[in-house]
């Protein structure tokens, strides 16, 4: 089962919002991580633009915080180290997110995290520097207002790992570190940053602490802002990362709960009755603007350069298939591989069973490592 999305063509030249979902949809259908909420179709008609991505039953962090769970130190250990690896496969791919927050962060039914919503990421290569004031503002490092206030260099990589630890922080103690909402101006912020230390509970670990400061350093050059620099941290030292790319680990927060619905059912009602354009009715709702269309004296029209945008955005939108992709993919590589000799084939299954014991031995130390 999967999840679709659907964006009014019409609200988002409104809202001159093309340019970042053909930019999301850009960059999800070049990657693939098991904590990424993956795109794996794309589609459109007259009206709307589709998205259809993994199905995640359980939830955003934001729901949860906002039905006062307390999240353990364990539980918060292991969202970070997931995310952790979200974030190193994204540097990999020259992705920034720049809306790390828990509201992104999508649960499936077994608690695991998944990172959601390219909207606003960017992609930089060889060096370059994002420069643009983008993110949500609580979330958002200090050398994003540096650069937008003064013109500085720009930034890079960093920003999502201070996000993270916002993140972190705020899932412990259920409010975040610094006191910032969306109104406050950013020069404001930039004083903030220099003055405001950030006060840590009592009550945390001493490595869970000295991990936060780490990832809430307001310098980026001292941050810890890469799957290397987390792993050294003694908060993380009996990680097991094979099991933790496997989802082998298990999360109290939603075992045994299958029952329970990880959402706001009265805000997905109302957003159904709120709806002006519903997907059931799409078929009578087209027919009646193509009858009105053609009664109209095109001469008179006064939404030209609408059908100008309308027209460009279907000629330009992508569409896309992951499951036809990886089909096409694997007869590639069949294709390629050259073809076995029976002899060939008999001595390597040999190999292969004589050294069964030897492949469990090396992945289990590699587990533990």
């Amino acid at each position: 089962m999967y999840a679709m999305k659907y964006m009014n063509k019409q609200q988002c030249i409104e809202r001159d919002e093309v340019r970042n979902v053909f930019r999301e949809l850009e960059i999800l259908q070049e990657i693939e991580h098991v904590f990424l909420v993956n795109l794996w179709y794309s589609f459109q008609d007259e009206e709307d633009m589709f998205m259809v991505v993994d199905l995640l039953l359980g939830g955003d962090l934001r729901y949860h915080l906002q039905q006062n769970v307390q999240f353990t130190e364990e539980t918060v250990k292991l969202y970070i180290c997931e995310m952790a690896l979200a974030l190193d496969y994204l540097r990999s791919q020259h992705i920034i997110h720049r809306d790390v927050k828990p509201d992104n962060i999508l649960l499936d039914e077994q608690g695991h995290a998944h990172l959601t919503d390219f909207n606003i990421a960017t992609i930089i290569r060889d060096g370059e520097k994002a420069t643009a004031l983008a993110g949500t503002k609580p979330y958002m490092a200090p050398e994003i207002f540096h650069s937008f206030l003064n013109g500085g260099t720009g930034y890079s990589f960093e920003v999502d790992w201070w996000s993270l630890g916002v993140m972190a922080y705020e899932l412990l103690r259920g409010w975040r570190p610094y006191d910032i909402h969306s109104s406050n101006p950013v020069e404001s912020l930039i004083q903030l940053f220099s003055t405001v230390s950030v006060q840590y509970s009592s009550v945390w670990s001493k490595e869970s602490v000295a991990l936060l400061r780490k990832l809430l350093t307001v310098n980026p050059e001292h941050r810890f802002a890469s799957l290397t620099d987390v792993q050294t941290s003694a908060y993380l030292s009996n990680v097991i990362w094979d099991d933790v790319c496997e989802k082998k680990v298990d999360f109290p927060l939603l075992n045994n709960d299958h029952c329970r619905l990880h959402c706001d059912p009265t805000f997905e009602l109302e957003e159904m009755i709120l709806e002006s354009r519903p997907l059931h009715k799409k078929k009578k709702r087209l027919a009646k603007n193509k009858s009105r269309d053609n009664s109209k004296d095109s001469s008179q029209s006064e939404n030209d350069y609408l059908q100008e945008c309308l027209e460009a955005i279907q000629q330009d939108f992508v569409i896309f298939n992951r499951e036809k992709l990886k089909r096409s993919q694997d007869q590639m590589n069949e294709s390629i591989s050259p073809p076995e000799t029976t002899d060939e084939a008999e001595t390597e299954a040999e190999s292969e069973n004589s050294n069964l014991n030897m492949c469990s031995s090396v992945c289990s130390s590699t587990g533990s490592s």
